[in-house]
């Protein structure tokens, strides 16, 4: 029963891409599914929400932060934030660099931050807003986002994943990160040159004079507007919590919006909530966007998933794969299986911290080095979940950047860190 549900579930999530509907809805028909299965191992209808709610209440969380989010996009665009950095931006970028660049400063910044969603919603949006005006293909420079804000995501201190893994390894954390900055160089590099060479194919173009006049026309561009994005930026390295800076970041910018560009209050909420949409075209085809409705999908899949892994793990659904999956670690080694793990895990409980959770408890007793666990753990399950298009880690930040699943080809670090490993692992652990 358990593998049918999970190959019904897989049908489902094919059929949502093929269509072009929102994978919401496959989650919705595995919730469907497994509570179902749940009913036939002979969990009541109780007990089975108390498994769901118990994971759900803990997505709220993040569903918190993705409200606040869906907020700072929409008043930075009226405040003029995102104008001023792309008319100053335009003047700055090198264009036959600008990917490259792009990939280096998303790289640098979620290292700082360690987040990937506060480097999207931000930095990751403006290079977006700049790309587009330049007339970069969307797909490719999305790409090139995802791959530097999982740079920081992956090995930075401050990042949540980094420490979960760390905390369920048992490992060090600084130890990990130092594992992680070497494991990570040559892939960092092969992914930089890459992306050297697609500048040169995709260079940042000269943008339209009518685009940069009905910026200039419309804001005021000064230092102010850059005000908002010093304190998104500065306020996380001095441990102010991710939500908290957000809603100064948006509070700040809302009063430049209201003093300084001269919007009315009701315009600003109504940018904070539904997204900025100015009625000049030149405007439009930059700026447009944002907003607490525009996440509205993320929000969903959010819940769904919390409630449908819950299930999953309550009703020990996923027991049989460990047996499974260290049969498999005999047969082709430890690394292979944990990828394989990884991407099963991240395919159906679409969630980057239950992934790395999950490779630690179905695979961990394969391993007698636990600094191994945890680097197989960062260089597989970490990274193949921001691959996953129904999986949070990759939806919510395609969805910050206005960009849907065509981005995935050019994320190119996710898919180096895991094959370069593959082959080289043993230069690192000998006993495999």
């Amino acid at each position: 029963m358990v593998t049918v549900c999970f190959a019904l579930f897989f049908a489902m999530v094919a059929a949502c891409l093929a269509a072009g509907w929102s994978v919401a809805w496959a989650l919705l028909g595995g919730l469907i599914l497994f509570w179902l299965l749940g009913l036939r191992l002979g969990f009541t209808w109780g007990q089975l929400w108390e498994m769901a709610w118990a994971k759900c209440r803990k997505s709220l969380i993040v569903v918190r932060i993705i409200l606040l989010i869906g907020v700072i996009t929409g008043v930075w665009r009226c405040g003029g934030t995102i104008a001023c950095c792309i008319v100053w931006g335009v003047g700055l970028a090198t264009p036959r660099l600008f990917l490259a660049l792009a990939f280096l400063l998303c790289a640098a910044f979620s290292y700082v931050l360690g987040t990937s969603y506060g480097v999207s919603s931000t930095l990751g949006v403006i290079l977006m807003a700049l790309a587009r005006s330049g007339g970069v293909d969307p797909a490719v420079a999305a790409g090139v986002i995802l791959s530097g804000v999982y740079f920081g995501d992956r090995c930075s201190p401050a990042s949540s994943a980094a420490s979960l893994v760390a905390a369920v390894t048992g490992t060090d954390l600084y130890r990990n990160v130092g594992r992680m900055l070497r494991t990570g160089a040559l892939p960092t590099l092969l992914t930089l040159g890459a992306y050297l060479v697609l500048s040169q194919l995709h260079p940042l173009s000269q943008v339209d004079g009518a685009v940069l006049s009905a910026l200039s026309d419309r804001f005021v561009l000064s230092w102010w507007t850059l005000l908002p994005a010093a304190v998104m930026f500065l306020l996380p390295l001095l441990k102010v919590p991710i939500q908290w800076t957000i809603l100064i970041s948006s509070g700040l910018s809302a009063v430049i919006a209201a003093l300084v560009q001269g919007f009315s209050p009701a315009e600003i909420l109504s940018a904070a909530w539904g997204g900025y949409r100015p009625e000049d075209p030149a405007l439009a085809a930059v700026l447009s966007g944002g907003g607490v409705t525009s996440m509205a999908s993320s929000y969903v899949i959010v819940v769904l998933t919390g409630l449908y892994s819950g299930l999953l793990e309550g009703t020990g659904a996923l027991e049989p794969l460990s047996v499974r999956a260290r049969a498999l670690a005999d047969r082709t080694g430890r690394f292979p299986a944990m990828i394989a793990v990884s991407v099963l895990c991240a395919a159906v409980l679409c969630n980057q911290a239950v992934t790395s959770m999950m490779g630690e408890q179905v695979l961990g007793g394969a391993y007698q080095d636990r600094e191994e666990l945890a680097m197989d753990i960062e260089n597989s399950g970490i990274l193949i979940a921001g691959l996953i298009p129904w999986s949070i880690a990759c939806s919510i930040p395609l969805a910050m950047l206005g960009a849907d699943a065509s981005a995935l080809p050019y994320a190119l670090l996710l898919w180096l860190i895991p094959l370069c490993y593959l082959f080289t692992k043993k230069r690192y652990y000998s006993a495999e």
